[in-house]
């Protein structure tokens, strides 16, 4: 499936690094890989300069003073930019030395909005170990959800007088665990529902009641699953039949591909082979050779990597390629077309137990079509958690543009659908997480569709 492209990262040396995110950093309408540095090791910013990755990070965010691990961002103060949110963790578990980084970018630079003194009751001094955006109400108004190990768990917004608040109690998700992981998305709900994937004690999964508020029922849902130890999360749409699923790892446990009943309850449907028992980190779900139907990648620490696809209605393993990495000590991975010739590329970082360099790869060339489309809030960012679906060939796919990618990681905010042999698309629905919806007629394949939010646009399509 994968060939190597490693030899495209510039100044690639041996460095601990965990966390990856996709997002504009330089403001230039092309999205950058974020990576975190650890261990004295710099954070990264790799943009694509036609030809290779090269780092772009200023002083500010590459932020050596800091134990950098999960990183995701969104635009919470709704200027167009998305900042970026930066877990810091220093001890294993429990309260910590130094606080998480919030980065605004603002006149020219960037700026910590924990440093500043009108923020100094709320910082994050608990253990961290993954973060997600999540716009609660469905009003526009996003925050930043932090999944802590061993003390509360956070959802940080800001006031209308621009100072950070935790509103985690008052929306009901303040619970204490073993956090380790977290994704954001129209799940059970037509809002933003939050899977949180724990350690040492059942997940959570937090139902949206419509009002800014949360019940948590994943015990009563199926997903409960309090023996084992979650790491890596993302949603797919597995049977197609217009609900998302959700595929995770479990540390040297057994694997879940976890299918949504009509009546909203999980079970667990994962073969045998996909279920088996590993040191996993990062799980992702993308259509890495575009033939219209999603892989999922299994990113291993110290083991190889493992890849599935939907072959003659079944889920197959399939040869990994260049991306098996035996040896590899992967904490975390994501994936985003790059260079901008309709396959995605997919960014592994390597640390914990030893320096290593990034790896880069993406699946061999072939002739399948594809069409991605990214929707932006009324303030051009963005719309993380929009809910995208794709009519095609006969098919309907459905993708969620992301907002945090189970562990430690963040995807592209785009969603990328591989085709096939189509070379027609019938139908774009986009509905944002406000519950607006916009309707398109794409003229054509192989390219990028930007969809606009209502309010933004002017358009007249949505109801």
């Amino acid at each position: 499936m994968f060939i190597d492209r490693t030899g495209q990262i510039l100044h690639n040396p041996l460095q601990l690094h965990y966390g990856i995110a996709v997002t504009d950093i330089d403001g230039d309408g092309a999205f950058e890989f974020f990576v975190t540095g650890f261990g004295g090791c710099p954070n990264k910013v790799l943009k694509w300069d036609g030809g290779a990755l090269i780092d772009i990070a200023t002083q500010e965010l590459a932020d050596t003073e800091r134990q950098a691990i999960g990183v995701a961002a969104c635009d919470i103060d709704e200027d167009g930019h998305e900042e970026l949110y930066i877990l810091n963790t220093d001890t294993f578990s429990g309260r910590k030395r130094l606080a998480d980084r919030l980065f605004d970018y603002a006149d020219g630079t960037w700026v910590d909005l924990f440093s500043l003194r009108v923020n100094a009751t709320v910082l994050n001094l608990t253990a961290g170990r993954s973060v997600a955006c999540i716009d609660r109400r469905g009003d526009g108004h996003y925050g930043f959800f932090v999944a802590n190990y061993g003390g509360p768990m956070r959802l940080y917004e800001l006031d209308e007088d621009g100072r950070l608040r935790d509103v985690a109690s008052e929306a009901g998700v303040a619970l204490v665990t073993g956090g380790r992981a977290v994704v954001a998305l129209p799940l059970v709900t037509e809002r933003m529902d939050v899977f949180a994937g724990n350690e040492n004690g059942p997940n959570f999964l937090f139902r949206n009641n419509g009002d800014g508020t949360f019940e948590e029922i994943a015990i009563e849902t199926g997903v409960g699953d309090p023996f084992e130890n979650v790491r890596g999360i993302a949603p797919i749409d597995a049977n197609r039949d217009g609900r998302f699923d959700l595929v995770y790892g479990n540390w040297e446990g057994s694997h879940r591909l976890f299918v949504q009943t009509p009546e909203g309850h999980f079970l667990d449907r994962a073969p045998r082979e996909m279920a088996t028992p590993s040191r996993v980190r990062t799980v992702i779900v993308a259509d890495f050779d575009n033939d219209g139907y999603e892989e999922i990648f299994f990113n291993n620490i110290g083991q190889p990597n493992r890849l599935f696809g939907w072959r003659d209605g079944v889920w197959t393993r399939l040869t990994v390629g260049g991306a098996l990495e035996p040896a590899g000590l992967g904490t975390g991975a994501a994936v985003a077309d790059i260079d901008g010739d309709g396959r995605l590329e997919l960014l592994i970082a390597h640390g914990e137990a030893g320096m290593q360099p990034l790896t880069l790869y993406s699946a061999s060339p072939n002739a399948n079509h594809w069409l991605r489309v990214r929707p932006t809030t009324p303030h051009g960012a963005p719309a993380r958690g929009a809910l995208v679906t794709l009519e095609a060939g006969g098919e309907v796919q459905r993708r969620v543009i992301d907002a945090g990618s189970g562990y430690l990681c963040q995807m592209e905010p785009v969603a990328h659908f591989g085709l096939g042999t189509a070379t027609h698309a019938d139908r774009i629905v986009v509905r944002f997480p406000d519950g607006k919806t916009v309707e398109i007629a794409p003229s054509g394949v192989d390219t990028t569709v930007d969809v606009p939010h209502p309010d933004a646009a002017g358009l007249n399509v949505y109801r």
